[in-house]
């Protein structure tokens, strides 16, 4: 119903119009009406009331268009079932409550998470309307070992939209996308499955689109940015959203096809913030320092220590920071 009473007002904008009216056009009392306003004035609407006149929108927050992003959205199976939520305590947890039921390449989305998570249990910043929290179901017949390369693909994906909308940036492996230095997008791959057959994977991606400054808590200020803040400018989610879910489809199916990561791992060794540099690779308490050479054909990282010692790095349990700043 809310829905349907921003319609209206959004059509009668500048202007205003009756409790009366909207009531008869909805067949609901105008006592109903008024509380839906209420309701909408917490959401973050601006609606003027006046007496004898009615109401009128003043401003309204930047609330997602499902409608506008199917329309535009031309992809072949990811995204063709959307499900959109206000509120969400994590995309990732309401995509696994539904998987088992759901078609290949369903899509969740929220305004906002109230639990969101990034990998090994770390939480997620969401804000409401500022960010892009979604989840995206895949059941591709492939072994469990290979799930992680979907990380890279989304990665990839994610990066390459950024560039579409002249936004520099570059991949942090396996699963992050920085601007500037700081994390911007957090890509979280989890699994279903049982011995060499999937059931499932689940793909969120959390971008800080146009969250403000002090969205972001004290304690994540040195580590994370939004495109707004480094940009200048809001981002147009549900443009970045089909672009997205788009560039995803077309490299998850040339991966599917082909059994190979080649065209992504072209964007994610051009895109790497970590190729050529010397890091961090950190597990729990421990800290090596290596320099990052190379990816392998399957997306794993080749570093080498300060004997010249070689090593292939699985993410998993182990992250990588740069020897300064996050990367």
């Amino acid at each position: 119903m809310k829905a349907k009473i921003v319609k209206i007002l959004k059509q009668n904008k500048n202007k205003y119009i009756s409790g009366e009216t909207i009531s008869n056009e909805l067949n609901v009392t105008r006592t109903s009406i008024w509380k839906y306003i209420s309701s909408l004035r917490k959401d973050g609407y601006v609606i003027d009331s006046a007496s004898r006149k009615g109401y009128k929108l003043i401003s309204y927050p930047d609330i997602l268009d499902i409608e506008l992003l199917e329309e535009k959205l031309s992809t072949n199976h990811i995204g063709k079932n959307i499900y959109y939520y206000d509120t969400v305590d994590s995309t990732n947890i309401e995509a696994k409550n539904v998987a088992l039921d759901e078609d290949n390449g369903a899509v969740i989305i929220a305004e906002e998470q109230t639990k969101g998570r990034g990998r090994l249990g770390r939480d997620w910043i969401s804000p409401k309307y500022k960010g892009i929290w979604m989840s995206i179901i895949l059941k591709p017949d492939i072994p469990p070992e290979d799930a992680p390369k979907i990380t890279q693909i989304a990665a990839a994906a994610v990066s390459k939209a950024f560039d579409n909308i002249d936004i520099k940036n570059k991949i942090k492996w396996p699963n992050d996308i920085v601007i500037n230095k700081k994390k911007v997008c957090g890509i979280l791959t989890e699994m279903s499955g049982e011995i060499g057959r999937l059931k499932y994977i689940i793909i969120g991606i959390g971008i800080n689109a146009n969250l403000d400054e002090e969205d972001l808590t004290y304690n994540i200020k040195e580590i994370a940015t939004s495109i707004k803040i480094e940009n200048g400018s809001i981002v147009n989610r549900e443009n970045l959203i089909v672009d997205i879910l788009e560039k995803f489809e077309y490299l998850y199916e040339d991966f599917l096809e082909t059994k190979s990561l080649n065209k992504t791992l072209d964007i994610c060794c051009e895109k790497s913030a970590l190729l050529g540099k010397v890091v961090y690779l950190v597990k729990g308490e421990e800290r090596f320092k290596v320099r990052a050479l190379d990816l392998d054909s399957e997306g794993r990282l080749i570093v080498e220590d300060k004997l010249g010692n070689k090593q292939t790095i699985i993410s998993g349990e182990i992250s990588v920071r740069g020897l300064e700043n996050y990367v």
